[in-house]
């Protein structure tokens, strides 16, 4: 008899959650979460999970620190309660952004964040496109990255565009974009920027051609849209008739909606890999894309221990 399947979700985004146990046919696992007076978290699971393939649905964004350990106390109620084996579902991890020591004296946070993960009781990441890949080697344990492409270029070449030029707006993003352009057999452009400090960025100049074509931005987050913003106005003024943008993860902080509505943009494809706050779900330039099914597909394969690479392409 195999171990049964058991999809759990945090506070952090329960409709992705509930999306995903209904695309694999599963009733959601039950279990009480709330806070002490104080705002520390209390979980207490509802279901008998003893030998159990648990996996726990829990991005961590917005508010970071809270989804964080709200998710740590979640893994350590599975790991005592004897759960099988113990995968954490994170469709955005959070902290990745600090994944190198850049700068004297600085913590490498993503790090940090996997070891936490792992004395929780973690025996299997499942993740969506990291902000850098090499975060996969920071843990001590299998790591099943996932990748948002299949489901946004899906979206993209339903809408027809025509004269496509996929850009990346940095030079980091290159590799990103360069399968993009591959996959709708667009043309390719980079945005040189240089950044001085968090969250600030200064556009230079386009290299490639965008005159009088459709530009589809691609990057894996949007958080203020202060770079978003800037890289779409760069764009325009190089001549680009259309500018969209696609990113997977929509953050959205600050003042990232007003950005968005105020800049050259026509449209901003994301994915449900976190909840959009209220303001930012207004923009009619927002289009949401599910992700459900495809964490879904993982999770089924993940269980059955079949190959999880023909959900990477």
């Amino acid at each position: 008899m195999g171990r049964e399947l058991k999809i759990f979700t945090g506070s952090a985004h329960p409709a992705l959650g509930e999306a995903i146990a209904r695309h694999l046919g599963v009733p959601l696992g039950r279990a009480h979460l709330s806070r002490f007076s104080d705002g520390e978290t209390w979980f207490q699971i509802q279901d008998n999970v003893r030998g159990a393939d648990v996996f726990l649905v829990q991005p961590t964004g917005p508010p970071v620190n809270e989804n964080l350990m709200e998710m740590l106390v979640m893994l350590d109620a599975f790991k005592r309660s004897s759960a099988s084996r113990i995968t954490a579902v994170l469709p955005y991890y959070g902290y990745a952004r600090q994944d190198r020591k850049d700068k004297p004296r600085v913590p490498i946070s993503a790090k940090l964040v996997a070891d936490l993960l792992s004395a929780a009781g973690t025996n299997r990441i499942l993740t969506m496109d990291l902000h850098a890949s090499q975060i996969q080697g920071f843990f001590d344990m299998p790591v099943d990255h996932l990748f948002a492409a299949p489901v946004i270029i899906d979206y993209v070449a339903r809408l027809g565009l025509s004269n496509l030029t996929i850009v990346s707006p940095d030079a980091g993003g290159v590799e990103r974009a360069r399968a993009y352009a591959k996959r709708l057999e667009a043309s390719l452009a980079i945005v040189d920027k240089r950044r001085d400090q968090p969250n600030v960025a200064e556009v230079h100049h386009v290299i490639g051609d965008v005159e009088g074509r459709t530009a589809l931005i691609v990057d894996d987050i949007v958080d203020t849209a202060g770079t978003l913003q800037k890289v779409a106005q760069a764009i325009k003024e190089a001549g680009a008739a259309e500018v969209l943008a696609s990113a997977t993860h929509a953050v959205l902080s600050g003042c990232a909606a007003s950005r968005i509505e105020q800049s050259p943009l026509s449209k901003l494809i994301v994915t449900d890999s976190m909840p959009l706050s209220g303001e930012n779900r207004k923009s009619g330039k927002v289009v949401v894309l599910s992700i459900a099914e495809l964490m879904a597909k993982a999770i089924r394969n993940i269980h059955e221990e079949a190959s999880v690479t023909s959900l990477f392409v």
